[in-house]
């Protein structure tokens, strides 16, 4: 259990003349010249510090877009609406949603790993260890929220910590009362929406990535890794959870599955401003952007990952560093 300015979650415009100065837009639509990121909303601190980071240095106008990354993906499938950068809290969504249609390549970046968050107003509090963690949260009263599977990642990987509590812990239908202890009025549609939940009390616990209760400031019961979907030594035993959510479009379904947790980012094949996206992403995926990542307490790959064709050359080569 640990602790570390609650994250923020509305989108913002940054606008960046060089130097130190800077403004922030909230009216109309951006201009048009403007650098465009959707990225999920557990990714919106970090890629923001990115983001203000490379507008001082370029003068580069700036847009960052967050929502869950089911939702965020369905913008370019469903809307047609393209962004210069795409980043994602799961890395299995290009492959399974945006390639090769909308993109041809993605870069591995970052992991990340679920917890349990909660304050010290939090009902039972002072007892909630990683030992006894379920048998807390099926109390009643109790109250936890989750995000929604269908829209956010976390959402589902919580469902699929609940399958895999059942089987390590050999409690036959615990995965039904860990749902049903977090019912859908306690949903919201990314998981970065609950740490205020939990911050005020409407919530006692809520499900989380581990960077962004750190962000937050949050206490959390660090789970067993064999669990916690963070450890690529335990990606068989993950496996073994899987589940459906909705796709791209009504009634199609999608099947996603235990796995380590990994955050990706592409740049989309009709990105417009394709130039200044490739310099964005270089400097995200360079030592020096790795460190403003890593400042916002995201778990940053040492040697990011590429997959696919037709990566851009400056973002080949600072991967490669």
């Amino acid at each position: 259990m640990q602790t570390a300015p609650a994250l923020g979650t509305v989108a913002l415009i940054a606008l960046a003349f060089g130097g130190s100065h800077g403004e922030i837009l909230r009216d109309g639509p951006p201009p048009a010249d403007t650098l465009i990121v959707f990225n999920a909303g557990s990714l919106a601190r970090p890629i923001k510090a990115a983001l203000d980071s490379f507008a001082r240095q370029h003068g580069t106008l700036v847009q960052q877009e967050n929502s869950g990354s089911l939702e965020t993906a369905r913008k370019l499938v469903d809307l047609n609406r393209i962004p210069a950068v795409i980043a994602l809290a799961d890395d299995d969504l290009f492959p399974e949603l945006l390639m090769p249609a909308h993109a041809t390549w993605c870069a591995r970046f970052a992991r990340n790993r679920m917890v349990v968050t909660y304050t010290d107003r939090s009902r039972a509090a002072a007892e909630i260890t990683p030992d006894n963690w379920w048998q807390v949260l099926t109390r009643p009263g109790i109250q936890v929220g989750r995000s929604d599977p269908d829209l956010d990642p976390a959402g589902y990987r919580a469902l699929l910590v609940f399958q895999l509590a059942e089987r390590w812990y050999r409690q036959p239908s615990l995965a039904a009362r860990l749902t049903a202890a977090a019912p859908p009025r306690n949903m919201r549609p990314k998981s970065a929406e609950l740490t205020a939940l939990v911050e005020t009390g409407e919530l006692d616990y809520a499900w989380e990535y581990e960077s962004v209760a750190l962000a937050a400031g949050l206490r959390y019961v660090q789970l067993p890794h064999q669990l916690d979907l963070g450890e690529p030594a335990d990606s068989a035993f993950y496996a073994q959870a899987r589940l459906r959510v909705l796709g791209t479009r009504p009634g199609d379904t999608i099947e996603v599955h235990g796995a380590p947790i990994v955050s990706a980012l592409s740049i989309p094949s009709r990105a417009p401003h394709a130039q200044a996206a490739e310099r964005f992403v270089a400097f995200l995926l360079s030592e020096p952007g790795r460190r403003v990542l890593r400042a916002q307490q995201l778990a940053v790959l040492d040697h990011p990952t590429i997959v696919g064709t037709g990566v851009p050359g400056a973002v080949a080569q600072a991967a490669s560093r």
